[in-house]
């Protein structure tokens, strides 16, 4: 009877594991998901030039075709995750810093303007 107890026991640790396995690696790719809108979200705020824009982006392309390949034989080991979730976070601070630094795609209202007055008569 105890080993039909610990059998049971062990099938549903077993079950629990495998049905855990995809929940990481869709973890990955929700991290992806939003840290992609803060980019979109960025640009459309104009707080990121285009080229800042395109950084990111690629940086987020490289991210996901990591994770295809950490899932290509069917399952993401913890060493996998982890590289992954290093990543993310070194592109989680970028897109903070690209956002919040002084580019953006708009010109600056707060510099004076330069005029020239060149239509004023002088004084001769």
């Amino acid at each position: 009877m105890k080993n039909i107890k610990w059998g049971f026991a062990g099938l549903i640790v077993m079950f629990a594991l495998l049905t855990m396995r995809p929940a990481f690696a869709g973890e990955v790719q929700n991290r992806i998901d939003k840290q992609e809108k803060r980019i979109d979200q960025g640009v459309n705020s104009d707080q990121l030039t285009p080229k800042e824009a395109a950084n990111l982006e690629a940086r987020e392309a490289k991210i996901e075709k990591d994770r295809q390949k950490a899932l290509a034989d069917g399952k993401m080991t913890k060493a996998e995750r982890n590289k992954l979730n290093r990543q993310e976070n070194k592109q989680s601070r970028k897109i903070y810093r690209k956002n919040h630094n002084a580019r953006t795609t708009q010109p600056s209202t707060t510099s004076p303007a330069v005029t020239t007055n060149s239509a004023a008569p002088t004084n001769q």
